[in-house]
């Protein structure tokens, strides 16, 4: 019997590769998607709130939003996780599903922050291949854009390509094909399990910090 499961979906190529798993796995049933907002944008991408809705749309499932302030102090946020996480819970959901692949702090963060909530992490990506992973997500049709790069890793003029060949080819040598370590991140337009693509229009870029982000608007 499948178990209810929710999703932390950051908008990116492993949250929706993950969707794209869990669906194809008898033992998970995604029931939602729980994303954080630091005044109304996805944290570290910089996407939309309205965008992130969309996309939940097409995934036909319920959107989750916390709300953070920026800035946001680490005691703040995870207050703020905790009233969602608790939430879960009394919906009777035991498991959230994360699109980490490698970095076992990362993990161990999540799976702490879970448990004191009783609820269990989920890996559905960990201990992949980056190289193969990025190659089986374009070969199953997923399509994503580059909406930040660090520019101190990567030419910031890849900021708002589209996810795919070319950009894994244009990649130096030391930067992970799946920007697992914050080289870059993405913004999914569409998966096989969307009802319809999220398309959208890149529009100024601009840097904050050592990250070049791009605005996203809808098509």
């Amino acid at each position: 019997m499948s178990r209810p499961i929710v999703l932390s979906w950051s908008t990116g190529k492993d949250s929706a590769w993950m969707l794209h798993q869990l669906n194809r796995d008898p033992a998970w049933r995604p029931v939602g998607l729980l994303s954080c907002l630091h005044a109304g944008e996805v944290t570290m991408h910089r996407v939309d709130g309205s965008l992130v809705t969309a996309q939940a749309r097409a995934a036909g499932l319920p959107l989750q939003e916390v709300a953070l302030p920026w800035p946001c102090s680490n005691v703040e946020y995870e207050a703020r996780l905790g009233t969602a996480l608790e939430a879960l819970v009394g919906a009777g959901i035991g498991h959230v599903a994360f699109g980490d692949l490698h970095l076992e702090d990362i993990r161990a963060y999540r799976e702490n922050v879970l448990a004191r909530h009783g609820l269990e992490a989920v890996f559905p990506l960990w201990g992949h291949d980056t190289a193969l992973l990025a190659r089986d997500m374009l070969a199953g049709g997923l399509r994503a854009r580059v909406v930040c790069v660090d520019s101190t890793r990567l030419d910031p003029t890849l900021v708002g390509q589209p996810f795919d060949a070319d950009f894994l080819a244009a990649l130096p040598p030391g930067i992970d094909p799946c920007g697992e370590f914050g080289e870059f991140h993405t913004f999914t337009e569409h998966v096989e399990d969307f009802s319809a693509p999220v398309r959208v229009h890149p529009g100024d870029a601009w840097q904050d910090g050592t990250f070049r982000h791009i605005r996203l608007s809808a098509a």
